[in-house]
């Protein structure tokens, strides 16, 4: 289910960076007196009671025609065209400024719920001058400090309030969702396109739980499939297009609702460090992966030039060593035949579950192996593992001491579930935990 997102935003120094590391707990921002600092969005879950929702961080809105302010300008610019509430923040101790009534402008344009924050206000005294902040025409004003954390429950209770209802229908069991995640122009929407013009598939349009994405159902292989919109098939200005920052959120919108991510690499421009940051993001949502290298045509292949980038892939991928790795285009459709089978193996293989007496059997037979290591004297022993959940697939090994069950032997124990039972194509999660 996507979760609601909230940016903050305002002019230079008014404290934004300060509130975003206080909502989500963590230091995150870089937090310095001067004004742009925060020069890009930062994205970061935060949770309210039994909320749980991303908040965006912005660099602050100048109008100058500066060319670094114009870009600070034009990353707000989609944090609000993304978000589903915003809080506007102000400074206290100046009032009112030129500039927050130009902020304020272009938020009136935005057609979205929009919450004052009045920060900086640490003392009683200073609350007093709230109400000036109503002229601003978005409603009651809340009086905030970031630096002690006064004041940020009343503006999340009314923040929270605004979110759209997520009442939505559980999702088909026998359906799978998969979304296409990748930077701008790695050809996602062909992408979609070429599967949607195959012979014998059947398509169909429906709303999804987004405010603005179209779900779209695809029925092949006698097996149907939901390819989530990443938000990405809308053209919405050079701005948007140009900025590859703005696909971390398209990304994570999409993720949250998949069993699978296809995460696309363009084969002409090679693998960019923004590709390991999406897929990052699936990999610690713990979906099902296939590594996708689209615009293959466009590569002067020989026998060994699939061998060789594919071996790149795994060096800069080494985290997603169970994620398949399929090359086609989209253009051509040259090697598309081969994604819906990879698709069907992963999502199976992310829902899959073990027996218990056969998982032991293979954690004893990993044992004789490979015995448990000993840390100062003392040797690790393994009495027993159960599967606890699926979607991904998730273990819990009973231990004498879960501090002594070593990263290097736990990955042991991965390989050899791997090797027995298969799972490509999914995450695993292990965790050692003591016999009660």
């Amino acid at each position: 289910m996507r979760k609601s997102v909230v940016a903050i935003v305002g002019r230079p120094n008014v404290g934004k960076s300060t509130i975003f590391n206080r909502l989500v707990g963590e230091r995150i921002s870089i937090v310095e007196d001067t004004p742009g600092v925060t020069r890009d969005r930062v994205y970061a879950k935060a949770e309210w009671l039994t909320t749980t929702f991303n908040v965006i961080d912005t660099g602050g809105i100048d109008m100058s025609d500066e060319p670094l302010l114009v870009q600070m300008r034009q990353q707000a610019e989609i944090a609000i065209e993304e978000s589903d509430v915003i809080i506007f923040l102000l400074n206290g101790r100046e009032g009112i400024t030129a500039a927050d009534e130009e902020v304020a402008k272009m938020l009136y344009k935005s057609n979205k719920p929009v919450v004052v924050a009045v920060n900086k206000m640490d003392n009683p005294e200073m609350r007093e001058e709230i109400y000036e902040y109503y002229a601003l025409g978005f409603g009651e004003p809340y009086p905030i400090s970031g630096a002690h954390g006064l004041g940020l429950g009343d503006l999340l209770d009314n923040v929270v309030g605004y979110f759209p209802e997520m009442h939505n229908e559980e999702p088909d069991e026998d359906t799978i969702y998969f979304s296409l995640i990748g930077r701008p122009n790695v050809g996602k929407s062909s992408l979609v396109n070429a599967m949607l013009n195959e012979e014998r598939v059947i398509v169909s349009e429906q709303e999804g739980t987004t405010r603005d994405a179209i779900d779209t159902h695809l029925h092949k292989d006698d097996q149907d499939f939901v390819i989530i919109d990443t938000a990405g098939m809308r053209k919405r200005g050079k701005v948007y297009e140009a900025t590859e920052k703005y696909s971390v959120l398209r990304a994570l919108k999409a993720i949250e609702r998949s069993d699978v991510a296809l995460v696309l690499i363009d084969a002409q421009t090679g693998i960019r460090e923004q590709d390991k940051k999406i897929a990052g993001y699936a990999h610690e949502a713990g979906r099902g992966i296939i590594i996708v290298i689209n615009k293959w045509d466009t590569v002067e292949a020989n026998e060994k030039t699939m061998k060789e980038f594919e071996e790149k892939v795994r060096a800069h991928f080494q985290y997603l060593d169970y994620a398949p790795v399929v090359f086609l285009s989209a253009t051509t459709k040259k090697r598309l035949h081969t994604l819906i089978p990879a698709i069907k193996t992963a999502s199976e293989n992310h829902a899959k579950r073990v027996p218990t007496n056969v998982l032991n059997d293979v954690i004893m037979d990993a044992l004789a192996m490979n015995p448990t290591p000993t840390v100062k004297g003392k040797r690790l022993k393994i009495l027993y593992a159960t599967q606890v959940a699926v979607k991904p697939p998730s273990f819990v090994i009973f231990v004498n001491e879960p501090d002594l069950m070593h990263f290097s032997y736990r990955r042991f124990l991965e390989n050899r579930i791997r090797d027995a039972f298969g799972f490509a194509g999914t995450p695993l999660k292990l965790f050692a935990r003591k016999r009660q």
